[in-house]
C-alpha cells in the first residue's frame, strides 16, 4: 500500500520501536535483528519507520544520495560542484531474499565494456539505501555470501567493487534492519553478532490488547489514508523527537563509570570480542538522547546490554536467548560508582524528556519473551523388552551426551541446490570449472572462453590492429562448482533395546553432533522415530535445527523395533519433499542397532524397505549403535541393503583413530 502504517500505533512490540527509534537517532549503533514467530509486526514496525526519518539534501542527479554540505569526494558521480540540491524522503530499500550480489553491489556492463570500451558501473542496492533504511526480510534465508557483504558494507559505510579490472567506491551509510522467523534457520553466530540490537518479538497473550490490534489492522485496511490521518500529530512529535535527540547526541557524555559498567557486564556474560562493548556504549549514548539527557546513566547501559548482549551470549545454536536479568543487576551493582563525579550534572529536568508515542519503555518491561518450555515427553506405553536394570517405564528422561565434531558425510555426485556446505554443486559462487552461452543476463564473465569465441571470426569481421572485435555471441559465462545444503533426514531407533546399557545417551549426543554439524553446513533436518508397533514424524524436514534438538531432547524410548515402519515413514517424507523443493538432495542417517522385531516377517520387510533406497540412489548412512562383546552385525547388514555405508559411534568422531571413516561418497557404487 502507498500509505504505511503509522509507527505510533503498533500495539505494543516497545522493545521493537525503542530498537529501531536507537538506530534512527544513532546508526552508529550498528542496526537490529528481529527476530519472532510470523504476524509479529515486525516488517510493519519497520516499513513504518521510513515515515519518520526526517527528509534529505541530496545533491541533484547523483546517483549515490551525496550530501550537498559534505559530498564524497571519491563519488563515482563525482566530484560534484557546490550548487543544485534537490530534498527527498529517506528511502526504504528492500533486499530480496533471491537477489543476485550483482544486484545488492552493483555490476559492470560487461557486454558494453567489451563491446564499445566503457567502464560503466550500474549501482545496486546498497546505493540506493545510502543515508536510508535497508530492509532484509527473512535474513536468515540470505545466501551467506550476500549476508558477509551487506555488514560488511555497513560496518565500513562503504562498498567496494572489483571485478574485471574496474574498481568502483561509495559510500553506503544505512540503518540496516533484518527481521526472521527461528524457526526458519538461524543466522550463524559470527553473522549475529554483527548486528548492533536484537529484539524477540512475540505475539501478546493478553485479551485486551490482541483486540485492540485486530481494531487498528481493520481500521487502516478499510481506510488506509483517514487512518494515517488520525494519527498525524503522534507520527510529528516522535519525528520531531528524533530530530532533537540527533542534534543532542554529540553532547552526550558517556562517563568512566558507565563505561566501567558496560565492559564488566560484556566480561560478566562472557561474550567473544569488543564488539559488544562499543555497541553498548553508542546504544546508552543514544538511550541518555532519546530521554533529553546529555550524562548515561546506569538504566541506560542496563537497557543497552537488554539489546545488545542477548544474541551474543549463544555459545551455540543450541543456546537460548535471552539474558540473566538477576545476574545483569548485579554485574551492575557491583560496579557503580558513588556520585563522586566533580561536576554535578544539572542538565536539564528530572524526567525522561519529550513524550510521544512511541517512548522509551520501563526497563523492567524489557525481558526476555521466551517462556516456551519445549515438547513435552511422550507418555505411551511401556515396551516389552525393557532392559534389566533401566529403572521403570520409558526412557523419556535420558539426556543426550556430550556433543562432539563429526566426519563429514557428503552425497556423492553433483547438485544444484540451495548454497551450503555440504556436498558438490554447480553454484554462482566457487571455483570455475568451465564455461557456457549465457542464459538471460552476464553475470560472470569467462575472459579466456569469450576470447577463444570470438578469435576464429576476426578475418571475417574486419579486425583492426587495435583489438579483438567481440560480439555478444561470443560472451561466456563462467561455470562455477561449490557447496550446498543437503536434507538431512535422521531415522532414530528408540525401541527398547536401543535404552539398554545408558545407550541412548550416546545416542542422542551423537544425532546432537550430527545436528550441529548441519546447522554449520547449511541444511534442512528432519526427524523420524520408531518403536513400538509404528513409525512418526517427529519433525518435517525444516531449517530450524533448534527445533529439531527440542524434539531430540524429548525423545522417549521403549518397545519393540518396527525398523521397517521407520524406513517406509522416511521414504514418504523423501517423496513429499521432493515435490517441495526437488533441487535438494537428500542424505538419508539411520541411527539403529539393525534389530528389527516389530510386525510379520520384520527382517524381510526392513530388507525390502532399504532397498526402496537403493533403487532411487539415494545417498544414506547407518550409524551402528550395538555395543557389547557379541555383536549381530545387523546394522552394517542394513546399510548394505541401502547401498550406503556403516559407522560407529566412535568412528562418527572427527578425531577418531580407530580406523578411515568412509563417507557417502566412498561406499556408494560407482554408477
Amino acid at each position: 500500500m502507498s500509505t504505511p502504517f503509522p509507527f505510533t500505533a503498533v500495539v505494543g512490540q516497545d522493545d521493537l520501536r525503542l530498537a529501531l527509534l536507537l538506530n534512527a537517532v544513532s546508526p552508529a549503533v550498528g542496526g537490529v535483528l528481529v527476530r519472532g514467530e510470523k504476524g509479529t509486526a515486525k516488517s510493519t514496525a519497520v516499513r513504518a519507520l521510513s515515515a519518520l526519518m526526517p527528509t534529505l539534501n541530496v545533491v541533484a542527479g547523483c546517483r549515490f544520495s551525496c550530501d550537498p554540505d559534505s559530498p564524497d569526494p571519491a563519488c563515482p558521480d563525482g566530484p560534484h560542484e557546490p550548487g543544485a540540491f534537490e530534498t527527498r524522503p529517506a528511502r526504504m530499500v528492500e533486499l530480496p531474499v533471491g537477489a543476485s550480489e550483482d544486484r545488492l553491489v552493483g555490476a559492470l556492463d560487461i557486454e558494453r565494456a567489451l563491446a564499445e570500451g566503457v567502464k560503466a558501473f550500474e549501482p545496486g542496492l546498497l546505493a540506493d539505501a545510502h543515508r536510508g533504511i535497508l530492509y532484509v526480510d527473512e535474513v536468515n534465508l540470505l545466501h551467506d555470501h550476500l549476508v558477509d557483504l551487506l555488514l560488511d558494507a555497513a560496518a565500513m559505510g562503504a562498498s567496494y567493487v572489483e571485478r574485471e579490472g574496474v574498481s568502483v567506491r561509495h559510500a553506503a551509510r544505512f540503518l540496516l534492519v533484518g527481521t526472521m522467523n527461528p524457526e526458519e534457520g538461524e543466522l550463524r553466530p559470527q553473522l549475529l553478532d554483527r548486528f548492533g540490537l536484537t529484539v524477540e518479538v512475540a505475539a501478546s497473550r493478553e485479551p485486551d490488547q490482541r483486540v485492540e490490534v485486530v481494531r487498528r489492522r481493520l481500521a487502516y485496511d478499510d481506510d488506509p489514508a483517514g487512518f494515517s490521518t488520525r494519527w498525524a500529530d503522534e507520527e510529528t512529535s516522535v519525528r520531531q523527537r528524533i530530530i532533537a535527540a540527533r542534534e543532542l547526541l554529540p553532547s552526550v557524555r558517556l562517563g568512566d563509570g558507565a563505561l566501567r559498567q558496560i565492559a564488566a557486564t560484556c566480561a560478566a556474560f562472557e561474550v567473544d570480542g569488543m564488539r559488544a562493548d562499543i555497541v553498548m556504549a553508542r546504544t546508552a549514548t543514544a538511550l541518555a538522547a532519546w530521554a533529553g539527557r546529555t550524562d548515561v546513566l546506569a538504566e541506560d547501559v542496563r537497557q543497552a546490554a537488554l539489546l545488545a548482549l542477548p544474541h551474543r551470549r549463544r555459545r551455540n545454536p543450541f543456546d537460548a536467548p535471552g539474558l540473566d536479568e538477576n545476574k545483569l543487576d548485579e554485574t551492575l551493582e557491583e560496579f557503580a560508582e558513588p556520585d563522586d563525579d566533580p561536576e554535578p550534572d544539572g542538565d536539564g529536568p528530572g524526567d525522561d524528556g519529550p513524550g510521544g508515542g512511541g517512548g522509551e519503555p520501563a526497563p523492567d518491561d524489557a525481558g526476555p519473551q521466551d517462556g516456551d518450555t519445549g515438547a513435552q515427553p511422550e507418555s505411551g506405553e511401556d515396551g516389552e523388552q525393557q532392559p534389566s536394570g533401566a529403572g521403570s517405564g520409558e526412557q523419556s528422561a535420558v539426556r543426550a551426551a556430550e556433543p562432539f565434531r563429526t566426519k563429514v558425510l557428503s552425497v556423492p555426485g553433483i547438485g544444484a541446490g540451495a548454497a551450503g556446505r555440504r556436498s558438490r554443486a554447480r553454484t554462482e559462487h566457487g571455483r570455475t570449472t568451465g564455461a557456457r552461452r549465457p542464459r538471460g543476463a552476464l553475470t560472470k564473465l569467462h575472459l579466456a572462453a569469450t576470447v577463444q569465441a570470438a578469435a576464429p571470426h576476426q578475418r571475417a569481421r574486419g579486425r583492426s590492429g587495435r583489438g579483438l572485435v567481440i560480439r555478444r555471441d561470443d560472451l561466456r559465462q563462467a561455470t562455477r562448482e561449490g557447496r550446498e545444503g543437503n536434507l538431512v533426514l535422521f531415522v532414530v531407533d528408540a525401541s527398547g533395546s536401543m535404552a539398554a546399557r545408558q545407550r541412548m545417551s550416546a545416542v542422542k549426543g551423537a544425532v546432537l553432533s550430527l545436528l550441529l554439524d548441519a546447522y554449520q553446513r547449511r541444511d534442512k533436518v528432519g526427524l523420524v522415530t520408531f518403536r513400538g508397533a509404528a513409525a512418526d514424524v517427529a519433525l518435517p524436514p525444516t531449517s530450524s535445527v533448534d527445533a529439531a534438538a527440542v524434539r531430540l531432547e524429548s525423545l522417549p524410548t521403549g518397545g519393540r523395533t518396527p525398523l521397517a515402519a521407520g524406513l517406509l515413514k522416511a521414504h514418504d517424507v523423501l517423496r513429499v519433499e521432493r515435490l517441495r523443493d526437488p533441487a535438494r538432495r537428500a542424505l538419508v542417517v539411520v541411527v539403529t542397532d539393525g534389530r528389527a522385531t516389530g510386525g510379520p516377517e520384520p527382517v524381510a520387510l526392513a530388507g525390502r524397505a532399504a532397498r526402496l533406497f537403493a533403487a532411487e540412489g539415494v545417498a544414506s548412512v547407518v550409524v551402528d549403535c550395538e555395543s557389547g562383546p557379541v555383536r549381530l552385525g545387523l546394522a552394517r547388514q542394513l546399510a548394505g541393503e541401502l547401498e550406503g555405508t556403516a559407522v560407529t559411534l566412535d568412528e562418527l568422531r572427527a578425531d577418531s583413530i580407530a580406523g578411515l571413516v568412509k563417507d557417502v561418497q566412498g561406499n556408494r557404487r560407482a554408477a
